[in-house]
């Protein structure tokens, strides 16, 4: 059994997507445990060392992102990555689409992922999204969003790489929630090796008195106490560059 199996295993099988779906209704987030297996966290990190599988590496202290480095792929995606985005998609269409029609956003996301990748192109919006990003000791990430051009899609994924409290300490995923009128909420998690998290990109709708309200949410990563921390993004539009 190869690796992308095993993948789409854990896509039709393993996964509850209806209990994703009403955490993500709910909180904005979800994790999906052990998603990938230690082997496949391994090879992406060692993955990082090879300059070929890169189009751009960025620096974080130069654009004051915070402090460590992170490497988007190149175009074709190595196989694994390329069968996470597109069969993970699918599954996140009608949480977004929900979300949009109950802020009266007039758009809608194609079901499959090519289709959403075509309208990125029609944009220029042509460069590959996907990263992995490495943290040393005091490194940290500031709080952001990862839109990269117009055309968006608001949910996207992380798969913890490292384990923590034994590949590193400290390093915990942040998101904050900014409600209208009122102070920011943090929410912090600390995934295991292998976890998918899902969580939206931008914003995510909650019901008020009067109807649903936009509520923006950021993410970012604690400082590192110890040791290397390695994560693998995945946004499922292009960039711009």
């Amino acid at each position: 059994m190869d690796e992308t199996h095993e993948i789409g295993i854990a896509l039709t099988q393993q996964v509850d997507w209806s209990l994703i779906s009403d955490e993500m209704h709910e909180k904005g987030f979800a994790i999906i445990p052990k998603f990938l297996m230690d082997k496949q966290c391994n090879e992406l990190i060692k993955d990082y060392d090879n300059p070929q599988a890169f189009r751009k590496t960025v620096v974080m202290e130069r654009y004051r992102f915070g402090i460590g480095e992170y490497k988007y792929f190149n175009y074709p995606l190595p196989d694994i990555i390329q069968q996470i985005r597109t069969n993970i998609y699918p599954k996140l269409v009608p949480i977004a689409n929900l979300w949009f029609k109950a802020l009266n956003i007039n758009k809608q996301f194609p079901l499959h992922h090519t289709d959403l990748l075509q309208q990125c192109y029609e944009n220029d919006q042509r460069k590959a999204t996907v990263l992995i990003l490495k943290y040393g000791k005091g490194g940290y990430n500031t709080l952001h969003q990862d839109l990269y051009g117009d055309i968006y899609f608001p949910i996207q994924t992380v798969l913890f790489l490292s384990e923590a409290d034994k590949d590193f300490s400290g390093g915990e995923f942040i998101l904050t929630q900014q409600t209208p009128r009122a102070q920011s909420k943090a929410i912090v998690l600390k995934p295991g090796k292998g976890d998918m998290l899902i969580f939206t990109t931008n914003f995510k709708p909650v019901k008020g008195t009067k109807g649903y309200y936009r509520v923006n949410m950021k993410h970012g990563v604690s400082e590192i106490q110890a040791g290397e921390r390695y994560t693998l993004g995945i946004i499922f539009h292009d960039a711009l560059s």
